[in-house]
């Protein structure tokens, strides 16, 4: 009688390992066996990190086997287990690996094909066709689209965490906890003391350093003690947490009535503000998108401001960018004056104070929270509801979706959802953070996805121009590496531009991310189909480079720790004149106590990476059998060290070194 080896590995995160029942059925093209139990005897099976491995006799030949059928039947208790991968050594010596990386709760099975990634137009066998639809009928019931606030993308159907499918929760819930992770940051940060003159103002800027704790952070430190300075105002734009702002300024905008005599002592050409831009010097940065915004009225008790500054930057001799004009709303007039470094001192450094406050709020709420979050979740919905774990863009992709639909839920559940943590030190909390994400989603494209694309429609890519904007020269490299890696995958299963056009579950995952994800809106320029190798590389890259473009939100502790120069909120409207700035207005004008504590212990929960976090490039789960997939990855591993070298290199002795995305700073997904 033939006699098969089967091997189980139990994952090794933690509740993996279960005391139910195991039985196994072998589907062959001849033939199906019979439930075998799985069963040592005297030997607890299926433990946490197990690989255990039993002989399994069948009464007659089953052909190739096409399918294993694992059920899991209660023993004692409700008891989850996870499942890694099966092998099976045939009785003629063959090894069939059957990846899984699955849960299965109480009493479930699981069907496993082997793990050669097959796209439709390969399975011809009838039960293999079956196996494909019934997966897919059964992901679309359980990853249903939700709206969670009008003109948002859709989201997951699921009201809190354990909503979720169990396949997409995290391992341990408790580390996910926002509240739990606010209360360790501020326990960590020492700063509960200050939690009971929550509406108290601070004496002056040297009272921000009683709650500003040095963590061998030398960046953090840096902005204590230059923060007031222009370079370290523009250099932010570059480098900072949000570099994604910063343009060139072909034309002077009518809304900001700057003229040469107002920047002349700025200028170092000996050329007018008009000539400037005509050579390239001048760049603006233009926070419209809050105009109009309502600001937080949560609290009845503090009254909360927010600005939509307009500010122009000048490149100078010594390849410096640093501001020269402010303008802290809109609509020019006699009560919104241009702010300019040759005032006041206190007028200067408030204008700089409501521009970094504005930053702050489009960082957390557009390049954070929409642009990679919401964005990254609608690939992930999209690739399980039509993509079965044995196509190879579902297992190309999964990894780079791994928690992030978990997070968001979370989020939603404790962090932005109304009377949130969000709301407690945030301008924007109280609803203007779901203004700020409708009004974005007008100009949320998939061009502005392509970072390339996105860093010339800026005008930030000329290298010689710009020397010192290590956000795009990185986010280049890291951007060509992916794009050589998913162009290597395509190439494995696409022999033509006609099997990708033909692929339907590929063009149903395009479809559904254009549908549900962009609303169908025509201008965001998303493909509802993709018909070359080419524009699937393309748009795999814009997956995966959102997921890593997250990566740069781990600065947050680094740049927004110094209160004063990342304000979460500000409790007296803009200035509107001149000459009348005090230090004692701006102190009163800064976040008080308590949202200042919210604040520090936020930007450092949101900058701790996650236990046993896997970086760009690390795929420990196989999905991918076949030997050019982990060829491929090996050399993406390869290049992404590479990049890891150069970046080190750059960043040697270095006053402020750029490592935001330095792959091995990259998590694969979002997914804190």
């Amino acid at each position: 009688m033939p006699s098969y080896t089967v091997t189980v590995a139990t994952g090794s995160q933690w509740f993996a390992g279960t005391d139910d029942y195991i039985y196994l059925s072998l589907v062959g093209s001849a033939g199906c066996s019979e439930k075998h139990l799985l069963d040592k005897p005297f030997y607890n099976d299926f433990e946490r990190g197990a690989v255990d491995s039993y002989d399994v006799t069948v009464d007659e030949e089953l052909g190739d086997i096409q399918l294993i059928k694992i059920e899991k039947r209660k023993y004692w208790l409700h008891d989850d287990w996870y499942l890694k991968y099966i092998t099976l050594k045939t009785p003629c010596g063959d090894y069939i690996e059957f990846p899984c990386y699955r849960w299965i709760s109480g009493e479930g099975e699981i069907v496993l094909r082997d793990g050669r990634a097959k796209l439709a137009c390969d399975d011809q066998i009838h039960v293999l066709k079956q196996h494909r639809r019934k997966e897919l009928e059964t992901r679309q019931k359980q990853y249903r689209w939700m709206e969670w606030n009008p003109g948002f993308p859709l989201s997951i159907d699921a009201k809190c965490h354990r909503d979720l499918p169990r396949d997409i929760q995290f391992d341990s819930e408790k580390g996910v906890d926002f509240v739990l992770n606010y209360s360790k940051a501020m326990e960590n940060l020492f700063i509960n003391r200050f939690m009971h003159m929550f509406q108290s103002s601070w004496s002056d800027f040297a009272d921000f350093e009683k709650i500003f704790v040095k963590i061998s952070n030398t960046i953090s430190e840096r902005v204590m003690n230059h923060w007031q300075e222009d370079f370290m105002f523009g250099y932010q734009f570059l480098n900072g947490c949000n570099p994604v702002l910063i343009q060139r300024c072909t034309k002077l905008p009518k809304k900001l009535p700057v003229t040469t005599a107002m920047v002349e002592c700025s200028l170092e050409r000996q050329l007018t503000l008009e000539q400037e831009v005509e050579q390239g010097n001048i760049f603006i940065v233009d926070f419209e998108l809050l105009d109009g915004i309502d600001a937080n009225k949560t609290d009845p008790c503090t009254l909360q401001f927010l600005a939509a500054p307009v500010c122009l930057l000048y490149k100078n001799l010594a390849n410096k960018i640093v501001p020269i004009a402010i303008q802290l709303n809109q609509v020019p007039g006699d009560e919104n004056p241009i702010f300019l470094p040759s005032d006041a001192k206190y007028d200067w450094l408030l204008a700089k104070i409501w521009v970094r406050s504005s930053d702050f709020h489009v960082h957390q709420t557009i390049t954070h929270l929409l642009r990679t979050h919401l964005v990254s979740e609608v690939f992930g919905i999209a690739m399980y509801r039509q993509l079965p774990a044995v196509h190879p863009i579902f297992k190309l992709l999964v990894a780079h979706v791994r928690f992030t639909i978990a997070i968001n839920t979370k989020a939603r559940e404790q962090l932005i959802c109304e009377y949130g943590l969000f709301d407690k030190a945030n301008a924007t909390g109280g609803g203007g953070h779901v203004q700020m994400v409708q009004r974005a989603m007008q100009d949320l494209t998939y061009a502005s996805l392509c970072f390339p694309e996105n860093i010339k429609a800026r005008g930030m890519d000329s290298k010689e121009d710009i020397p010192t904007y290590f956000y795009r020269d990185d986010g280049l490299l890291v951007w060509e590496a992916i794009k050589k890696f998913t162009a290597e995958v395509v190439d494995i299963y696409y022999e033509s531009d006609k099997v990708v056009e033909d692929d339907q579950e590929l063009q149903d995952f395009v479809n559904d991310v254009y549908v549900y994800g962009m609303r169908g809106k025509k201008a965001s320029g998303f493909p509802k189909s993709i018909k070359t190798k080419e524009k699937l590389t393309e748009y795999l890259t814009v997956v995966i480079f959102t997921s890593a473009q997250h990566a740069v939100n781990f600065g947050q502790y680094d740049w927004c720790s110094w209160i004063p120069n990342a304000p979460p909120t500000m409790r007296a409207p803009p200035p509107t004149a001149k000459g009348v700035v005090t230090i004692e207005q701006i102190v009163d004008t800064l976040p008080d106590r308590g949202r200042s504590c919210w604040h520090l212990g936020a930007v450092w929960a949101l900058s701790q990476f996650q236990d046993n976090e896997l970086f760009l490039g690390m795929y420990p789960e196989e999905h991918f059998t076949e030997k050019p997939v982990k060829e491929a990855m090996a050399r993406f591993r390869k290049n992404l060290d590479a990049i890891v070298s150069v970046i080190a290199e750059r960043n040697k002795d270095k006053k402020l070194p750029y490592y935001y995305l330095s792959p091995d700073r990259i998590p694969n997904s979002v997914a804190i």
